[in-house]
Formats: C-alpha cells, structure tokens, sequence
C-alpha cells in the first residue's frame, strides 16, 4: 500500500489502522478503564483521567496529521504564479504545527502534574534487578502489562543473544519507536514515555536499547563457568574467615569469664551504701557473667548478620536479598536519623518553652522563700500560705506547659497518641474521685488556717500534735505516740479544737474540778487552790490563776482552779503536777478530799489525810455516846 501513487490516499489508507484502533478504543474507554482500574489500583484517578485525555489527543494529532499531509501534497502540486493560495496553504500548515506544539505542551504539563501522584511499574533484569520504570499504558495495555511483558522479552533474549552492539537495534515509525532484536519487538517507546521520562523518545529507546544490551552481556559474563567457580571460593573464603571470627570472639568471652570469676572478692568486694549492702561479691560476679554473656552473643549475631549479605552479594541472583538483610538495619537507623533531624526544630523549640518555664517557677519560688521567711509582707497574705501557694501555682504552671508543648510533641496528632490522652484522662478523673474531696479539703484548710504544723489539736475525738498536712490526709501523734491519719473530708465535717494558736500569746487555761465538802469555807477552799495551782511547773503567774465555783450539790461544793500556761503540747504533764499540788496543799491545810457522798462522821473514825501531813499526837477522836436518865416524877 505504501507504494501507491496518489499520496494522499496512501496516507489516509497507513493511518486507517491506527484510526480504527484509537476510535474503537475510544467507543470502549469504559472497558478499557476497567481493565485498568483493576491492573492499576494503586494509580489514582487522575491518571484515568489523564489517559482519556491522551486519547482523545493522540486521535487529533492522527487527524491534523493527515490535514497537514494533504495540505502538503496540494502545496507541492500548486503552480510558482499562485501565490494566493499557496499563502493560505502555508497558513493552515503553521496553524496545524502550532496545534502540534500546544498538543505537547499539554501533555507535558498534565504529566508533570501526575509525576509524583501515579504509580511506576519496575523492568526486571535477569538477576530481578529494576532497569527502568514504565509509567504509562500503550492501547489496550496497562502499565503493569507493559512492564511484565517487557521483562519476559528480555529474559526470554538470553537463549538467542549473540553479545554484539549490534544484536539490539532501533526502528522508528511515525508515532513509536520499536526496540528490536532480530524481529522480536522487545518494546515500544512512545510520546508519552519520553515525556514522563523528561526527555525525547529517541534519546529514550537509546538510552534503554543500552541498558538492555549491558543486562545480557552482564548476565552471560555472570553465568559463565569461570565466574561461578570464582564466586563459589570467595563464598567459601569468607565462611572461613567469618567462622574463625567467631571462634576467637568466644575463645575471647571464655577468657574474660575466668577473669571475671578470678575477681570474686578481691576485686569484686561488693557494693555498700553505708551499712546496707547492696550487692555482695557473688551479685557482682553473676551480673558480670551475665553482661559477658549478652554482649558474646551480640557479637556472634552481628557478624552472623554481616556475613549473610557479603555471602548473598557475591552471587548475581541473591544480590537483591543481600541488599534487603542490610535495609533492615540500615533503613530504620535511617529513618530515625532523618526523624530527629526533622524533629530538632521542634526538640529546640520545647527546650526553649522548658526553659522559660523553669526560670519562671525559680522566681515564684523566690518570693515563696521572701514570703515564708518574713522578710518579704503581702497585706492580707500569711507566711503560712507560702508554701501551699507555690505547690499550687507550680501544678498549674506544669499543666499549662503541657499544654504548650503537647503539639511539638512526635505523633500528637495521631489518633494513637489522642487515644492514649483520652484514655489517661478518663482514668484520671475516675481514679481520682474519691480522693479529689479529700484535696479540695486540704485546700481550704490551708487557707482557713485552723492549724500548722506542731500544733495541739482535737479533731473529733482524737487529740494529737499535727506532724504532717497533704493535699490528702493530716496526720496527728497522740500522747502514746500513736500516728493517727486523717482524710481531709473528715476534718471539714467535724469540729476542730486548737490548743496552741493563741497558746503563745493570750495562754491556755488549764482547768480542773475538784468536790469539797460543805464543812469547808469556800474561802479556803479557794486560796488553797490557787496556791497549788501557783505551785505548778508551767503555770503562769501572770495572768493569776482563778477558781469557778461550779456547782452546790447535795453533797458537795464543785470547785473548778483555772490556770494560764503557754506550753499546750505538754497538757497532761501540767494536769498531773497540778493534781499533785491541788492534794499536797489540801492535805496540809487539813482538808479532805473525799468522795462525793461521803458523810462527815469524826466520833471514833479517823481522818482520811495521809499520816504524813497529820501531827505526831494525832489521834482518833473517842466514839461520843450520850445516855439520858429518866426523871421519875415525869414518869408519875
């Protein structure tokens, strides 16, 4: 056909093929793309997109093109005097040419825009090595297609290949340019395959013609006789060398066990910190082997691994695999090294907020020190609130800086690292539900400043010192030295009595009742009691000491002696010297101390005060007995 003589039908008639195949490709695009959305998954719809494009385009350029060759042929056939229509014709050809230029430019544009999206299909060699990437489909081939049909091309060349230059060679048409060997078609290469390459198609076929003729000779020189025995004896070598390796490594790790053991309580004496010991001679020595141990078999691993990819890199078809075992270590020390550096900005940046932070709690604790101290005053702030203040400006201050690094934070924005906050503050809020009324207590006992530390109380009905206050609990030593602990909660909701905040200043009274008969003035009974109580360690004698009379009962007079002492912590020790006292200047002042229905009845009994404070010729009165005579002129 390509002989005819009426060119322009010759044209028509070579391109009607190519007509027919992109029409009907085009009447089908929705098969088509089906079959290539299922080969091509991984590719975006873009890409889809793209291709249909590149149809309809590729059928204008196939238009244009047999235009432009009409318009060619009338050009040719048009006399020198009819400049007219050759002016036209001219016309219409540079306006054909400039469709052809903005047709390529449209491709290269779209194509630059899916270079980064779309998904390359690797060309394997012999050894599955990648020798290049085919991006795009060619008719009713997918990319994939293409690319697993190229690669059984070239494998199936090894039988037949003759190592010459020459053995691979190029034919170009009007829109491909075909790769051949002998007449097998190894690949085509179009437009499109230059374009997504960035270079010009036959640059392109060149370029992969090369690369296909130094796989086959590399392949032949690879599988040859001479080259597999060299290969076999480096192998064997470096068995050799890497076995021997490890007989010294543990020929090494054997010694220093001995050595380690040899040490057992010369060297190794064991670990004190003052007179606890921490690890004896025999702990050293097991921790030691133990650490041998690990470390030799580190070793052994290591240069086991090492070995493995040298042993798979000799051979041409575990090269690959070789390269794997050494990703594995090498692409995650990778993948970290290029993470911190990524990260750095973000690691100087939270140094930096730290940083501030820290400077700031170093004043607040400044003022705190001020504030306690005294030598700093705050109208209406107490030294005693110091402390609780800082502890609570410094929790808010650390939330707070949590808050501000949270997002600099690696993988804060994943839905991992947001799962894992959620489910630490759920377990934060219910863990902490009974015990946050206990912390709002000690809050406000703080600020309600019932008591300090060192302070006499009375909560409920336990007394005590207060040696401890938390957010939590307050803990009290009772007199038998008893450490009693107390929830906060439980304080705000009983009374509290505190013996020692005014103690220092205005004095606690100590106060007692004592029962006196009727027989005894009450002015005596009095002064005897302030006497004793004037008597007593502790006691102050300014202000005086003064006596309530309490009660008149049936019986008895209650008297109650109250006295002022700054020393609350030592109550009971003032009670008992007081009640020493109150008996030693009754009894020497002839009173009695007697029970509460006790009657006074001396005939014949004797006193109740201790022999020690009565005379020397004391003695008990004789019982009185009266005996009344009748008078007998009453009688009569």
């Amino acid at each position: 056909m390509r002989y005819l003589t009426n060119k322009s039908m010759s044209t028509i008639i070579r391109f009607l093929p190519i007509l027919l195949i992109q029409f009907l490709s085009l009447f089908s695009f929705a098969q088509t793309d089906s079959i290539a959305l299922k080969n091509d998954s991984l590719n975006t719809s873009l890409l889809n997109a793209f291709n249909k494009k590149i149809k309809l385009i590729e059928i204008n350029r196939i238009e244009d093109s047999i235009k432009k060759e009409k318009l060619e042929n009338q050009l040719n056939s048009l006399q020198t005097t009819d400049n007219l229509k050759k002016e036209e014709l001219q016309k219409q050809l540079a306006e054909l040419k400039e469709k052809d230029t903005q047709r390529l430019k449209e491709k290269i544009n779209r194509i630059d825009s899916l270079r980064n999206t779309a998904k390359k299909y690797p060309v394997f060699g012999f050894f599955n090595d990648t020798l290049f990437n085919v991006y795009t489909k060619s008719g009713s081939f997918s990319a994939e297609m293409r690319a697993s049909t190229i690669s059984e091309r070239i494998k199936q060349l090894e039988a037949g290949f003759i190592p010459n230059k020459d053995s691979i060679f190029l034919i170009p048409f009007e829109s491909s340019i075909d790769i051949m060997h002998d007449e097998v078609i190894i690949m085509s290469i179009t437009d499109n395959d230059a374009i997504w390459n960035n270079t010009t198609p036959i640059e392109l076929a060149n370029t992969y013609k090369v690369l296909i003729t130094n796989t086959l000779l590399d392949y032949k020189k690879q599988t040859s006789i001479l080259n597999l025995l060299k290969e076999v004896g480096l192998a064997l070598l470096v068995i050799l060398l890497f076995a021997l390796l490890i007989h010294y490594l543990k020929r090494l790790f054997t010694w220093s066990a001995k050595k380690i053991i040899s040490y057992e309580n010369t060297l190794l004496s064991g670990f004190k910190i003052k007179n606890y010991v921490l690890l004896d001679s025999k702990s050293q020595v097991n921790g030691l082997l133990t650490i041998n141990t690990f470390i030799k078999w580190i070793l052994i691993l290591i240069s086991i691994y090492i070995a493995l990819p040298i042993l798979f890199g000799i051979f041409p078809w575990t090269k690959d695999f070789a390269g794997e075992l050494f990703g594995y270590i090498l692409t995650p020390i990778k993948k970290i090294a290029l993470g911190l550096w990524h990260y750095l900005p973000n690691l100087i940046t939270i140094i930096v907020i730290i940083t501030v932070f820290r400077y700031v709690l170093k004043g607040i604790n400044y003022l705190r020190l001020e504030i306690a101290s005294g030598k700093l005053s705050i109208p209406g702030f107490f030294p005693d609130w110091a402390n609780p203040t800082y502890q609570i400006v410094r929790v808010l201050l650390v939330a707070f800086l949590i808050v501000v690094i949270f997002p600099y934070l690696p993988g804060s924005d994943s839905p991992v690292f947001r799962g894992v906050s959620v489910f630490l503050g759920f377990l934060f809020t219910f863990g902490s539900a009974g015990s946050l009324s206990n912390v709002v207590a000690g809050l406000v006992l703080t600020y309600m400043r019932l008591f300090k530390i060192g302070d006499r109380v009375k909560i409920g009905e336990v007394v005590g010192d207060v040696i401890e206050k938390s957010l939590l609990v307050t803990r009290l030593r009772t007199i038998k030295n008893e450490i009693i602990s107390i929830p906060n909660s439980t304080i705000m909701n009983n009374h509290t009595v505190n013996y020692s905040s005014d103690a220092p200043t205005h004095g606690l009274i100590i106060h007692t009742t004592v029962t006196i008969g009727y027989d005894v003035p009450w002015r005596d009974m009095h002064q005897a009691l302030i006497d004793a109580a004037l008597k007593t360690k502790l006691i102050l004698q300014e202000p005086t000491p003064f006596v309530l009379q309490t009660g008149l009962e049936d019986f008895y007079v209650a008297y109650q002696i109250n006295a002022y002492t700054h020393d609350s912590n030592v109550q009971q020790i003032i009670y008992s010297d007081l009640h020493q006292n109150i008996q030693d200047v009754c009894f020497e002042r002839g009173i009695e101390i007697l029970s509460p229905h006790y009657r006074a009845a001396r005939d014949g009994n004797s006193t109740t005060i201790p022999a020690s404070y009565l005379p020397k010729d004391y003695k008990a009165p004789n019982f009185n007995i009266n005996i009344t005579k009748p008078n007998p002129e009453e009688n009569n």
